[in-house]
């Protein structure tokens, strides 16, 4: 991460409407980038937390499948709010994948959409794999849902397939690309909102040891991102990170509450998306620290 270009940056980029089009200019600006700069990096030139969390988003994508393509992508794996595999009605056939998808993150604005779906032979064990699904295709059909009031300016969206042509990833669809994602997710989000966090202190002059906290929190973000997303001790790390960052709330909402009104209204409105997960990271968490005594 090239920390210096962090610590001296003053520019933001203005909100747009079109997602995919922000996305775009946002990786012209940045360059060549990897992962972690683009979600730190990315995370800091963004207008609002949601579109930060959109950044973070990306980079966990393009950490779960490298040779994604240079535009704006979603994950599509719940159903009827559940990620069991049993659960799942996707089906995947001879390069055909039919089925729906209930929450699509940005998916009006995607580009290509990572489908896990079924995949076993009847009577075998549940096993997914993961298909790549283009928007434009035959048989793809994307409902985009009404905003809701977290992150109101990330749209979500609805998936149907019908018989739609798709390519595979190569690996087991659950371990390689749908349960690690969930680790990736947190790396990479908590890194863009933390990163977004740093731009609102320096633009509105936080105190010195807030800031400098942030940026120890972002320097733990790089080398969490750097442990495998199984590794029980690299899940440790990660629990420490989002207790350091929750350590920090007080602070910062005062240091809001100091600072200009639209910022503190942002953070107030988007902030509990850091929250969604937490169960899951909780249990988690346990089971890396038992795997550790």
């Amino acid at each position: 991460m090239p920390w210096q270009t962090l610590l001296h940056r003053r520019d933001r980029l203005p909100a747009n409407a079109d997602l995919g089009e922000g996305f775009s200019i946002l990786l012209h600006q940045l360059g060549s980038v990897t992962p972690f700069e683009l979600a730190v990096a990315g995370g800091r030139l963004m207008a609002t937390p949601g579109l930060a969390f959109l950044v973070g988003y990306q980079a966990a994508l393009r950490m779960l499948w490298p040779s994604a393509p240079l535009s704006l992508g979603a994950l599509c794996a719940t159903e009827q709010r559940s990620l069991r595999v049993a659960d799942m009605q996707t089906r995947l056939s001879d390069l055909r994948v039919s089925g729906r998808k209930d929450f699509v993150t940005a998916g009006d604005a995607a580009d290509w959409l990572l489908i896990a779906a079924r995949s076993e032979e009847p009577g075998e064990t549940p096993r997914l794999s993961l298909a790549v699904v283009y928007p434009d295709e035959p048989g793809v059909r994307l409902e985009k849902l009404p905003a809701i009031p977290l992150m109101p300016d990330i749209s979500h969206g609805r998936l149907f397939l019908d018989n739609a042509l798709c390519e595979l990833l190569a690996g087991d669809g659950w371990d390689a690309y749908v349960k690690p994602f969930r680790t990736l997710e947190d790396i990479y989000v908590l890194s863009a909102m933390t990163a977004w966090l740093y731009g609102v202190a320096q633009d509105s002059d936080w105190p010195q040891t807030l800031q400098l906290r942030l940026l120890a929190l972002l320097a733990g973000c790089a080398e969490v991102s750097r442990q495998a997303p199984n590794n029980s001790a690299g899940h440790v790390l990660l629990g420490g990170l989002f207790a350091q960052f929750d350590g920090l709330k007080a602070e910062v909402d005062q240091a809001l509450a100091d600072g200009p009104p639209h910022w503190a209204a942002m953070w107030r409105r988007d902030q509990a998306v850091m929250d969604l997960a937490a169960g899951a990271r909780g249990k988690r968490l346990a089971k890396a620290l038992n795997s550790s005594l």
